[in-house]
């Protein structure tokens, strides 16, 4: 009988206890109430996937807007020359003198006439001549003024006088002499015209003799 007491006196405790425990009152004593013990609700978070962002179209539309490539056509004219360069023409011997010198003096023995002759053109003559006999024949080609002699003394013949000579061949001078009798080589002159040569010609001048 006891043990039943004691086992009830220990239920009617425990529900007392239960019954302070939920109502949440403090009456009755010092007692400190239980904390009412609440239950964790569960929330279970959705997780939302983050929203998508549609990538920028990268396709650019066609351009419309053609280029023109224009080129260039620029006629260049041609701009005269100015590299010209100027030659001063040589002149040309005199076209009644038989010679190609344009200086000095020409002979033409088949003519029996002499020039003298400066930058192409005839400064005196033609003068008559006469030249070296058969066997004394005048030498014809071309040659150059060796000397001048006023007055010659021609040892080979004699000591012949040779006024106004000009040497232009060894032994052959043009020089005053007969202009019926033909010389031993050289050209005779009549006196004013072997002075003209003589004062005209210098050493060095070209000499011409044709046949």
């Amino acid at each position: 009988m006891r043990v039943n007491k004691i086992w009830m006196a220990l239920t009617g405790a425990a529900a007392a206890v239960a019954l302070v425990g939920c109502s949440g009152s403090t009456e009755g004593g010092g007692s400190q109430p239980l904390a009412a013990v609440s239950t964790p609700t569960s929330t279970s978070s959705a997780t939302t996937p983050p929203a998508t962002t549609a990538p920028p179209s990268t396709t650019a539309a066609p351009s419309t807007t053609s280029t023109t490539s224009t080129t260039s056509t620029s006629k260049t004219t041609p701009k005269p020359s100015s590299t010209t360069k100027k030659t001063t023409p040589q002149p040309a011997a005199n076209p009644a003198v038989p010679c190609t010198v344009t200086d000095g003096a020409c002979v033409d023995i088949s003519a029996k006439k002499a020039w003298l002759l400066s930058g192409g053109k005839v400064v005196y003559g033609p003068v008559p001549i006469t030249t070296g006999r058969k066997g004394y024949a005048t030498p014809t080609g071309m040659f150059h003024v060796l000397y001048k002699e006023k007055m010659h003394y021609s040892k080979e013949f004699d000591n012949a006088p040779m006024p106004n000579s000009v040497f232009f061949y060894p032994g052959d001078a043009f020089h005053q002499g007969s202009l019926s009798t033909p010389s031993h080589g050289c050209v005779h002159l009549s006196s004013a015209a072997s002075l003209k040569f003589f004062s005209t010609l210098s050493v060095g001048d070209p000499v011409q003799v044709v046949p």
